[in-house]
């Protein structure tokens, strides 16, 4: 059965964009009116339990996700592409490099979780694990990550809209996929272009983090961070973050 995806421009540069754990693929901000649609092919897809395949059976795991983007991949005639992946999207690109290596071009990780176990303490872990039931909790989340500084308005569209497009039992799931998942003995030494893009304002993955994970782990690995941003530069810098994306995929 055909996996249903958003797909913007029908350039030679072919990517494959995962969301995060609170959106969609039409969850970008701005960003879709900014892309190149002549240079490049971005690929939107949705995980199951969200966005347009909010109703798809699954497992709900980052595995599936793997499978699925490597199965649309085959779909569209890919035999090779470059991935972005926003948050825990970050995970699950590193998922689909450890499963398919020499199709993976160029790797894009916009405040992407690293590799190894996302490590809580107790309070963080009851925030997290809460937020599948709780609005509230998802509200405090987002304004964590984005530095306590963004508008009341656009917290309370982001909370809507991630209860509206996501199933909870897949909320959940995915969670309890990547939090604990460990990829990092997997994806060490691996030599493939990687760009990091983190938003100077992010409480939860800094510069720091980035250096001590994803640089460790990829040799060719830079890290750019967004000025004026938090943990959505899409919504929050979107003309900065397509200026970095397509830069590092022109090359």
């Amino acid at each position: 059965m055909a996996i249903a995806h958003r797909r913007i421009g029908t350039g030679p540069v072919r990517v494959i964009v995962l969301h995060d754990w609170f959106g969609t693929s039409a969850n970008w901000g701005s960003v879709l009116d900014h892309l190149d649609p002549e240079g490049f092919s971005y690929v939107f897809l949705d995980y199951r339990g969200y966005g347009d395949r909010r109703d798809v059976p699954g497992r709900h795991t980052l595995a599936e996700i793997a499978d699925d983007v490597l199965e649309l991949a085959d779909q569209l005639g890919w035999d090779t592409f470059s991935l972005l992946g926003h948050s825990m999207g970050g995970k699950a690109v590193q998922q689909v490099l450890v499963r398919a290596p020499e199709r993976v071009e160029k790797l894009i990780g916009l405040a992407p979780v690293p590799a190894a176990p996302y490590a809580m303490d107790d309070a963080t872990h009851a925030l997290f694990h809460g937020a599948a039931t709780d609005p509230e909790k998802r509200r405090v989340i987002l304004d964590l990550v984005t530095g306590n500084r963004v508008s009341r308005h656009w917290l309370d569209r982001m909370v809507a809209h991630s209860l509206a497009v996501s199933r909870p039992e897949a909320f959940a799931g995915y969670l309890a996929s990547w939090q604990p998942l460990d990829l990092s003995a997997a994806v060490k030494g691996n030599t493939v272009p990687v760009l990091v893009l983190v938003g100077e304002y992010d409480l939860a993955i800094t510069p720091d983090v980035m250096r001590d994970t994803w640089q460790a782990s990829y040799p060719d690995c830079r890290i750019v961070t967004v000025p004026g941003s938090g943990h959505y530069p899409p919504h929050e810098t979107p003309v900065a973050f397509v200026t970095e994306v397509e830069a590092f995929l022109r090359i």
